[in-house]
């Protein structure tokens, strides 16, 4: 089935229209698949349908319309909630068997939900946590990072080379989780040396704005510190790119991991540590770069 076909015979359906999973549909419709949605707080829902997608009024429903469904939405209780809560997917009478989860969480609790839905249905689960941003999502840039069968992930893989420039099977069931886990590990750890950089850069004299510049090519050289360095040195912090919350989730994630896999890991510890501290503020809803604010 050519790329065309598809689009016109595949039905999606897409539950969270957050910071990133809005973009997601938007791109989805502008490229011609089919999507109906549903979100906890309808009225986030309008630009999607402005946009061209169809409302449906529970998970429910959108699983009896769709022949896949994704999930974009904050942790595994929601998750949880969007598959055995009241109008969950696992009380549909039909419709999709493939399940792609975008959300991050810890790769058991990935396990724990996709094997309770396993038991009431018969959809096949991919846990494909995604990196990136909200622009990368809306020009179909992301990276993402896949767990699951392999004949599953074929099936959809059109449909993530849409949204992702980079869509990697890492393994099975779980596996992309795993991959997030590190992801994030990297990506909290880094936010908190970039601040810690720039706190440097600001006690010693030099123009901060010329540093990634001046660092470009080199062994420092790294996408957070071209993108997200600059936006700390600019205070570019609203409307917000990510809200922190999401980050500490998953620095808390990453705590109970490396505690699983009874690792000791004191440089990631302290950037937990500061994430809490950041949070313990009230900057739930601030951007997850803003916590270069703690050094100021």
């Amino acid at each position: 089935m050519n790329e065309t076909s598809m689009k016109k015979s595949l039905r999606l359906g897409f539950i969270g229209l957050g910071i990133m999973g809005r973009p997601m549909v938007e791109r989805l419709l502008s490229l011609g698949w089919r999507v109906t949605v549903w979100n906890l707080e309808a009225e986030m829902a309008q630009p999607a349908l402005n946009a061209g997608a169809k409302w449906a009024n529970s998970p429910r429903e959108v699983r009896e319309n769709s022949d896949v469904v994704m999930i974009c939405v904050l942790d595994a209780k929601a998750v949880e909630n969007c598959c055995f809560g009241k109008g969950g997917l696992a009380f549909a009478n039909d419709g999709a068997g493939i399940l792609v989860d975008f959300s991050t969480m810890n790769p058991d609790s990935t396990i724990s939900l996709a094997h309770k839905l396993q038991e009431k249905t018969d959809m096949a689960w991919i846990d494909a946590p995604i990196s990136g941003g909200p622009e990368p999502a809306a020009e179909g840039k992301l990276t993402l990072m896949a767990g699951g069968r392999v004949d599953a992930f074929e099936r959809v893989k059109p449909i993530l080379a849409d949204l992702a420039s980079n869509v990697t099977l890492m393994g099975p069931l779980s596996s992309g989780q795993a991959a997030k886990v590190i992801n994030q590990a990297i990506v909290g750890t880094c936010y908190t040396l970039m601040a810690e950089v720039l706190a440097i850069s600001r006690a010693s004299g030099i123009d901060a704005a010329h540093l990634p510049a001046c660092l470009e090519g080199g062994l420092a050289d790294s996408v957070i510190l071209q993108r997200i360095f600059p936006q700390m040195e600019q205070r570019a912090f609203d409307p917000p790119k990510s809200f922190a919350r999401q980050l500490n989730k998953d620095m808390q994630n990453l705590k109970r991991f490396c505690h699983e896999l009874d690792l000791d890991l004191p440089l990631i510890n302290a950037a937990i540590v500061r994430y809490s501290e950041f949070l313990a503020q009230g900057n739930e809803f601030s951007d997850s770069a803003s916590i270069s604010r703690l050094y100021e």
